[in-house]
């Protein structure tokens, strides 16, 4: 086959996340399995506007808010590219609207919905008020006019359950768990000697970095000897607007922004770190959970879709309400029972053992032969 997948973010961006792991090492598959694949995506500083990266074809147009899609409306209307035998539209918030103006077989990707993330933008206000407003919404109606008719392929039952809320048939929804690869190291590095809590992924507001700094600071004024990390990078004024508010929470002196760090820093530090907070607002699955669980390290994250399914609650970490303070009471109990955590971080060793990129690969290239067959 000849597939075609378009993304707003790929290989290489910036703020490339567990979503773009999952479609790399999904198109990568299929690559070796005989298929040809390109992958239309938005550009970023420095970067090659064509490149091949693991056999997959990239080539990178506009920028990931809007300008991506509309360079590929108009690269994919103008017909100046091969004939496609699959066309997968991925979203994230704004779908390519595929079904407008692509005959061939389709295929939406999606990770997960958006709903209250529109509210969380970064636009100045009050033009940050027409996401909100605007995307909040359209988005339930662009699903029921647009791909009613349109087979997904998702990661979670809590997206799945979202789709078939706003008007998907069941029926045309797959899910493909998520893969995990293994740590880069036999053995495990010990925990650090001091209580040390992590915050790992892109830095933005609905990923809850906000709040993961409001937890560290009253982890902080309720006990003594504890260290906080927070691994990952963002937008440069809001990274720095980020630091300045751990030092007005009374953070300085314990707390380290370690910015972006390579894959095996990465594991390691979630290895020696005692708990990871996520904070998030909505996640698809959550990738860094189940990388925090593979050196075992459980999570304590809020109760929201997909965490529901990376956490099993009470197992290999805590689902708390949306509230920091349930998340700092979770923390300092789950730390205080030695018993209860080293039964967690068994389970997350078991939990991750399920997990496999090669595995989901392999699901993932049985379905889109299945559906270009259809």
């Amino acid at each position: 086959m000849n597939i075609l997948i378009f993304s707003w973010r790929g290989p290489g961006h910036p703020h490339a996340g567990g979503a773009e792991k999952a479609t790399h090492e999904y198109a990568k598959d299929w690559v070796k399995a005989g298929h040809s694949v390109t992958l239309f995506t938005s550009g970023y500083p420095g970067c090659k506007s064509e490149e091949t990266i693991d056999g997959v074809r990239i080539k990178r147009h506009g920028s990931q808010i809007l300008g991506v899609h509309v360079q590929a409306f108009k690269w994919y209307i103008s017909g100046n590219h091969p004939k496609y035998d699959l066309v997968i539209d991925q979203f994230h918030g704004i779908p390519f609207f595929a079904p407008l103006y692509v005959k061939e077989k389709k295929l939406a990707f999606i990770h997960e919905v958006t709903k209250e993330v529109w509210a969380l933008n970064s636009l100045p206000k009050p033009f940050n008020l027409i996401p909100t407003i605007f995307g909040t919404f359209l988005e339930p109606f662009v699903f029921k006019l647009f791909y009613r008719n349109i087979p997904f392929m998702t990661g979670s039952k809590s997206t799945k359950r979202d789709l078939v809320n706003w008007g998907i048939p069941e029926r045309n929804i797959t899910i493909i768990d998520y893969g995990l690869e293994k740590p880069p190291f036999k053995k495990i590095p010990p925990k650090e000697k001091k209580n040390t809590l992590i915050f790992l992924g892109v830095l933005a507001k609905d990923k809850g970095i906000e709040e993961a700094l409001e937890i560290f600071a009253t982890v902080n004024s309720k006990t003594e000897g504890y260290q906080f990390w927070v691994v990952g990078k963002g937008e440069q004024k809001y990274a720095k607007f980020l630091r300045q508010k751990s030092k007005e929470l009374g953070l300085r002196k314990n707390i380290h922004f370690w910015g972006f760090v390579e894959n095996y820093k990465k594991y390691q530090l979630l290895a020696k770190a005692r708990i990871l907070i996520n904070p998030s607002y909505r996640e698809g699955w959550s990738l860094v959970v189940m990388e925090a669980a593979s050196v075992g390290t459980p999570t304590v994250g809020y109760d929201v879709p997909g965490l529901r399914d990376s956490i099993i609650d009470n197992k290999t970490g805590i689902l708390s309400p949306k509230d920091p303070e349930s998340i700092v009471a979770n923390v300092l109990e789950l730390i205080e029972d030695t018993h209860k955590y080293e039964l967690f971080r068994r389970n997350c060793f078991n939990w991750s053992k399920r997990f496999d990129w090669s595995k989901s690969a392999k699901l993932s290239l049985k379905f889109v032969e299945k559906i270009a067959e259809i």
